[in-house]
């Protein structure tokens, strides 16, 4: 028995999220259709982190147990020759029985990118979030610092999720412009169910001056979900890298593949 590591890229817009439902289309059901076709016999894949609705991937890493034997690059052509247009295979690794994707992974980075105009644009429909209200970029900037460090983050929680523990370290958040373009980075040892949308809509209140910066931190430390923005689009979210032990040597994402790839490669971690 091998176990067999995947990264995978996936347009969100069209699917109900990552995991598998009794109803609604998903990137899992698509992914195991496909490795069942390609393999002949089902495949079961556990994944690093599961998406909502219409967010989307540059560096999901799921993982399987197979007997099959079969190269790298096998695994990603024959895999990505059953997969619709919206999903593709980039990699394909074996990894020693103690990888899991899941419970291996340490961090998780996410990009969230907006598109700040009077007039949405038709061209990047479900790809960007997008405000036509002018953003106080500074403003969000002070206002992130706040959730730097181990927090409960109760407020930014969906009702749904199902999360052991609301408590996460979050690592960094990063606020960058680039013309009609503000880009985000957060980077967390994991994230709670809605909580990057949640914490967007919050960001996004302080920046059209709904709110000051300090807000956020009276917001976090009352821990109700009731106190905060609403959930913002999912469309800009983007599961970017899962960071894992240096000993798997998982490969890094291709986030050249976006065309904003340039911002996206400033603001990887180190």
């Amino acid at each position: 028995m091998t176990r067999i590591a995947l990264g995978v890229q996936f347009d969100g817009s069209a699917f109900s999220g990552w995991q598998s439902q009794t109803h609604g289309r998903t990137v899992q059901d698509e992914l195991e259709r496909a490795l069942c076709e390609f393999a002949r016999t089902p495949v079961n894949t556990i994944v690093a982190g599961r998406t909502d609705t219409g967010v989307h991937g540059l560096g999901q890493v799921v993982h399987f147990d197979t007997d099959l034997e079969r190269t790298d690059a096998s695994w990603i052509r024959g895999t990505n020759a059953f997969l619709p247009k919206s999903i593709a295979v980039q990699w394909a690794k074996p990894m020693p029985d103690e990888f899991h994707a899941r419970f291996s992974a340490f961090e998780r980075t996410y990009y969230y990118v907006l598109y700040v105009n009077p007039v949405r644009s038709p061209m990047l429909d479900g790809r960007v979030g997008w405000s036509h209200a002018p953003l106080d970029v500074d403003a969000m900037r002070a206002a992130a610092v706040h959730l730097i460090g181990e927090h409960d983050f109760s407020a930014f929680r969906s009702s749904q999720c199902q999360a052991k523990t609301p408590v996460k370290q979050m690592y960094a958040i990063d606020v960058r412009k680039q013309g009609d373009f503000v880009h985000f980075r957060f980077r967390a040892n994991a994230f709670l169910h809605h909580m990057v949308r949640n914490l967007m809509g919050c960001l996004v209140y302080v920046g059209r001056g709904r709110h000051p910066a300090q807000w956020l931190a009276d917001v976090l430390a009352s821990g109700d979900r009731d106190c905060a923005a609403p959930t913002f689009m999912p469309d800009g979210l983007y599961l970017a890298q899962v960071g894992y032990p240096e000993q798997f040597a998982v490969p890094a994402p291709q986030t050249g593949s976006v065309p904003w790839s340039t911002i996206w490669t400033e603001l990887a971690p180190n």
